[in-house]
């Protein structure tokens, strides 16, 4: 049988009908990002359409590539917390045209590719102390939290007090506090497809007393024109956008890695010694991503935790992510259900990925000043100065400093002190 021989199905203890259920079950963990993602890019003006189109296709080749060369049963997708950086810091904070934007996109999937190959990935991830990397995650879910409150109505602006609590008496709120709920619940029940059963339900409620309208479910797969291939590189190439580029690099960078080591040590991937066999393939499918869905039209692809949703009902091969791939080009002909969904529907899905991601705090050394004050230092300012890349210099810089200062000089590594000399000098002149 083709799949059995390509996929070594029988060698990985699995088969057909597993693998296409496994690939069902990371689908349903995972679709919200057909909807969230176009959301939240169509706010730096962005063609919603486009970036939906551009959305789903990344996700396929991304994912495809991953079951094909990789054999591995990950799926792939635009990253949450990487389209609110781009979003919200890069074309909103910094003023910078999301063709630019999407030009440091691109530029980082090339640097990714790169490292990839020479094997300088090892280098980078081993060098990074292991609190900030948990801090940098938990960061990242506190910044996609206050997003998510904000697109929610939860919270608002105000003069005094910089932030205030909402309006609770606007229905669109309350329904997004419940569709909160309900996500939650029906996780705690290890219902698969929680978050999207959450999304749709604010939205049908949303359309049935009157406060959106419905745009249709199946209509032809819209044109990408508006935002194929018109990312600038030369606009990304200036000083000011050098540690955009970087922080795209960096984060995803650790959150692929994380995933793929994750995700593969819970489905038992890993060999003897706890490496992943085919470690260079798969980044390879990440990079190649990331640099085509720049091309097409969207932020930086990644690796997605939600796998492990498919790998837990016994997904073990390509084949699993295979199915995820068509699945995702399936979607390309859904845009005006994605049109219809509100803003107030996808926040919840924000801050539950919000909850996931905070749990990196738990991992910290707390008895350690030295780690855990610069950690902290990292979650809470990327909310606070509405900025992943803030909060990482924070991080970098503070940790370097304390532990100069404490007379820890055995615990820096070289390449701590360049990245925090670089996030200084960044901060100081190009800020």
């Amino acid at each position: 049988m083709l799949l059995e021989s390509f996929f070594k199905l029988k060698e990985h203890g699995t088969d057909v009908r597993t693998e296409v259920i496994a690939g069902f079950t990371t689908f349903l963990t995972m679709a919200y990002i057909v909807i969230v993602n176009p959301a939240i890019l169509s706010l730096t003006g962005m063609d919603f359409n486009a970036v939906f189109v551009a959305t789903c296709l990344a996700a396929a080749l991304g994912t495809g590539i991953m079951a094909l060369v990789a054999n591995y049963p990950i799926a792939l997708a635009p990253g949450m917390g990487l389209n609110a950086y781009f979003t919200f810091t890069v074309v909103q904070g910094m003023g910078v045209p999301w063709q630019a934007a999407l030009g440091a996109v691109f530029i980082s999937g090339i640097v990714f590719l790169a490292v990839s190959l020479f094997k300088v990935r090892e280098a980078i991830v081993n060098a990074i102390p292991q609190s900030l990397k948990f801090a940098i995650s938990a960061g990242v879910g506190l910044f996609l939290a206050i997003i998510a409150l904000k697109n929610a109505g939860v919270v608002a602006d105000h003069p005094a007090t910089l932030v205030t609590l909402g309006n609770l008496h606007d229905p669109k709120v309350l329904l997004a506090i419940l569709g909160f709920f309900i996500i939650v619940a029906l996780e705690y029940r290890r219902v698969h497809g929680s978050i999207i059963i959450g999304i749709l339900a604010v939205t049908v409620l949303s359309v049935a007393l009157g406060l959106s309208g419905f745009e249709g479910v199946v209509a032809p797969v819209p044109s990408m024109a508006p935002t194929f291939m018109q990312m600038d590189l030369e606009g990304a190439m200036t000083a000011g956008l050098l540690g955009v580029i970087f922080v795209f690099f960096f984060v995803d960078l650790f959150d692929t890695t994380g995933t793929l080591v994750g995700v593969s040590h819970r489905a038992g991937l890993l060999d003897k010694d706890g490496k992943l066999p085919r470690l260079k393939r798969a980044l390879m499918a990440d990079s190649i991503a990331i640099t085509a869905g720049a091309a097409m039209g969207t932020s930086s692809t990644t690796a997605y935790i939600e796998s492990a949703a498919g790998t837990a009902v016994g997904g073990r091969t390509g084949l699993t992510a295979l199915v995820v791939a068509i699945l995702f080009l399936a979607c390309l002909w859904i845009s005006p259900l994605a049109k219809t969904v509100p803003a107030y529907a996808t926040a919840p899905a924000l801050c539950y990925v919000a909850v996931l991601m905070t749990r990196g705090l738990a991992e910290i050394d707390w008895d350690d000043l030295t780690e855990s004050a610069p950690a902290v230092m990292t979650a809470v300012a990327m909310p606070f100065t509405f900025s992943i890349a803030d909060g990482i210099a924070f991080g970098f810089i503070s940790y370097a400093v304390i532990k100069i200062l404490a007379g820890r000089f055995a615990d820096l590594r070289p390449a701590v002190l360049v990245i925090a000399g670089l996030w200084i000098v960044k901060l100081a002149f190009f800020h």
